[in-house]
This record gives C-alpha cells, structure tokens and sequence, in this order.
C-alpha cells in the first residue's frame, strides 16, 4: 500500500481530471484554476516520499518560477498558463490509466495477449509488434508491461538459454516498437496532444493520415530488421506447433474496446466541437467505468465493485504513478515557462532561427528529440521548450503537418531509444539487461534506419503540402 501522503495525492490527481474536462468544454477559468490548485496540492504529496531524480524537476521548476518573478512583470500568467500545460498532460495521463487499470483485469484481454505472444518464430515479431501496437493504443506503455510480461513468462519454459535469450529480446524489442509507433499518430498519446498544444495551426484530423504512414514505416521497418538479422544459433530450434485459435475470436475484445473507445472519441468530437484530447478525457474513463461494470463483481454487487475499484484507482494505482505524475507534470510545466522565459533572449541574442532553409528545420526535429533524450531530457520537455523557439510554419512557409509528422516521428524514436523513458527502462527490466543497453545496443539499427526513412518522409509530406 502506497504511504499516505502518495493516496492524498492520487485522490487530487482524479479530482483535477473532473476539474479539467469542463474546462476542456468551454467551461469558464476556474475549472482551470481549481485543477491547477488540485494538482499543485497532489505533487506536494507526492514529493514528500519521491525519489531525488523527481525532485529535481520540482527544483527546476520553482527556480523557474523564481527567475520568472525576478524579470518579467507578467509572470504570474505565464506561471498559471505553465500550470495549465502540466495539469492537461496529467489529465490526460489519468484518463488513458483509469482504461488501463480497468483493462488489465480482464481476463480476455490477457489471454489475447497470451496468444500473440505463443505464436510461431515465423510470424512472432509482426504478430507482436501490431499487438504491441493495438495495446499501446489504449494501455500505453503498460501495454509493454502487459503483454513484456506474458512474452517473459513464454520464454521461462524454455530450456535452452540461448534460445530464450534471443527470443526474449526479438519478443521485447517487437513489442516496445510496436508501442512506440502509436506516438506517430494517436489521438490518446501524450506525443500528440502536447505537438498539437505546441505547433501553431496544426489540428489531429489534418495530420493523422499522414501521421499514420510514420506508423507504417516504423512497423515495416523494424519487420525488416528482424527478418534480415535473425541471431545464429549454435544449434537447430525445436519445431513449434502452428497455433490453430481464430485470430479474430481472440482479438476480438480487444477490437472491440479500440472501436468504443475510438468511436465514442470522434463521435463526441463531431458533434460537439470538443479538441480530441478533450473527447478522449471525456469518453476514456466512462469507458473504463463501463469496462469495470461488465467485469465479474467482487462480492457486494456491481455498485459496490465499481466504488472499490475507484478508490483503488486513486488511491493504488494513480498513487503507484506518483513518480511518473511528478515527471510528466514538471516536463510540461518547465517546458512551458522555460520557453516564455527563452523566447525574447533568443529574439534579441540568439540566431535568427527564421533564416534556416524550413527543410532543414524538419529534418533536424527528428533527431534533436531522441538525442536529447540521451542526456535525459524527456521528450515532453523537449519538445515543450525547443518547438515554441522555432519560427512558426507559417513563417518559414511550411504546412503545420509537416512539422507535426516531424516531432511525433523523432518522439517515437526516442521512446525506442531513451534510456530516461518509460518503455526502455521496462523492456531493459523485462529483458534482464541496463535501459541504456535496451535503447541503444537492440535498438540502435533500428533508430537510425527509421530516422532516415522519417527524414526522407517528412521532407516529402512537406514538399507536398
């Protein structure tokens, strides 16, 4: 059981997403302002048992804070428009992990996840990394828990360890790229929802089908990789039996979960007006509630189920999260402030950044994200404080698409590659091996193959555009 202060903070956090969905609406200030409060509340909770690598974030920020006071006379709106970043990358955040945690207790969904991760070596990495793909959708980057969890548990029965090494490490690295290329594209990734905050005229509806070809390319290129580069064994595999189980029957409530979910979004979103992000805040956790309905009740009937498990939420799950809650928070806030503070001073002593041929600007997004995230910059902070110090699209004459596909294809690189991201450090974890290791050493080809083929994508869409 998490320490009371972590279930305090849990309690705030689900509170602020109640607080930011009227918001999201058109509701007045104060529904901002009362998240704000809210979640200013739950990191002082959560910050009182954090590790000193989050509390270096809150220093960051509070110095920020401070530097701002100092200089500006309109700092206090820069401070509550920072506040305003964090607490719509957390609301989202919960909304997308209330799913999870209602998910991953179903029992169907586990066992598609079993079935993927039971397939023939023929057909194991695809099946895997479009798993890992459907599940990220929806579970994030607990889906490379889930279904990293059920590929380990395939391979500890395997008693040839150079067998189980290699294909650990094929299922993992299947799984994570899988997950990865989902930042391309998803109305329910944090990548998108912070580069539509970030990039001036850009909306999801005009890039996802572009978007959506990053995707592709990341998928097919790591299918490729993975055909190319089989590792030689010192002896023959064992032949495996096909797997006979229809792959509709078992993907089936996974699928469905997508379409409701998905559909529920771009309905709200259609006749209402609400941003994406705002339909997803607001249809997520309803389908969560309904997801938890459906599942077998604990004793005391479905009404009494439903509450415990919200409370568990809050108080277990969001509380487990408080480590991830403090980073996401501070990387927008500080990604937010920094850039405000910045802007002028490049303005007046930095290089006109205008004057760089626009192609050149796209092409270096893809890289600038994953290698910052080598030295530890998550990619919300990157792209929070280096895309608003750029010239707008519309001044250096490129479509706000292009500059989209750029940020989210180097974000996904970068959830491939950082050993200071979550899926790394899971799939190092899972695979027995250091998160730098993971990021660099199994996916090292990988980034650097994807990266050029984004390159040459992004310069393509922009010249089209």
């Amino acid at each position: 059981m998490p320490p009371r202060s972590a279930r305090i903070g849990g309690i705030l956090t689900a509170c602020a997403l109640l607080a930011t969905i009227p918001h999201q609406f058109g509701a007045g200030p104060g529904f901002a302002m009362a998240a704000d409060l809210l979640l200013v509340g739950a990191l002082a909770m959560f910050s009182l048992t954090a590790r000193a690598s989050r509390l270096a974030f809150v220093a960051v920020g509070l110095a920020l804070v401070a530097w701002a006071a100092a200089t500006r006379p309109d700092w206090a709106q820069a401070v509550l428009t920072a506040l305003t970043r964090g607490g719509f990358i957390i609301a989202l955040f919960t909304a997308l992990s209330a799913l999870r945690s209602a998910a991953v207790g179903s029992q169907d969904i586990l066992d598609c996840g079993r079935f993927l991760a039971r397939q023939p070596p023929g057909r194991r990495y695809l099946a895997l990394t479009v798993g890992g793909h459907l599940f990220g959708l929806i579970l994030l980057y607990g889906s490379i828990s889930l279904l990293g969890g059920l590929a380990a548990e395939s391979t500890a029965r395997e008693t040839n360890q150079e067998l189980r090494r290699h294909r650990l490490r094929r299922m993992l690295v299947a799984i994570q790229r899988g997950f990865a290329s989902t930042l391309c594209w998803s109305p329910m990734a944090l990548s998108m929802a912070v580069t539509m905050s970030v990039v001036q005229g850009a909306s999801w509806p005009a890039a996802v089908g572009l978007c959506l070809v990053s995707s592709l390319l990341m998928i097919g290129i790591g299918w490729g990789l993975d055909a190319l580069f089989k590792p030689q064994l010192s002896a023959p595999a064992p032949t495996r039996a096909a797997e006979t189980e229809s792959w509709l029957r078992r993907l089936r409530p996974l699928l469905f979960l997508l379409a409701i979910v998905v559909g529920g979004v771009f309905l709200l979103h259609l006749t209402t007006g609400v941003a994406v992000t705002g339909a997803v805040m607001t249809v997520v956790p309803l389908v969560a509630v309904a997801w938890t309905l459906i599942l077998p009740p604990m004793r005391g009937g479905r009404a009494a189920t439903l509450a415990a498990r919200m409370g568990q939420f809050a108080t277990r799950d969001l509380a487990g999260y408080s480590g991830e809650i403090i980073l996401l928070f501070m990387a927008g806030f500080i990604g937010s402030l920094g850039s405000w503070l910045l802007v002028p001073i490049m303005q007046a002593q930095g290089p006109d950044l205008a004057a760089l041929p626009p192609l050149l600007i796209l092409a270096a997004l893809v890289w600038v994200i994953p290698l910052t995230g080598q030295i530890g910059m998550n990619p919300i902070l990157a792209v929070s404080l280096l895309v608003p110090l750029l010239p707008s699209p519309a001044d250096v004459g490129v479509h706000p698409t292009a500059m989209v596909i750029a940020i989210t294809g180097g974000w996904a690189i970068s959830g491939n590659t950082s050993p200071f991201t979550a899926s790394v450090l899971l799939v190092g974890k899972l695979g027995g091996v250091e998160a730098r290791h993971a990021g660099t050493q199994w996916n090292g080809l990988y980034a650097l193959s994807t990266g050029a083929a984004l390159t040459l994508w992004v310069l393509l869409a922009a010249t089209l555009l």
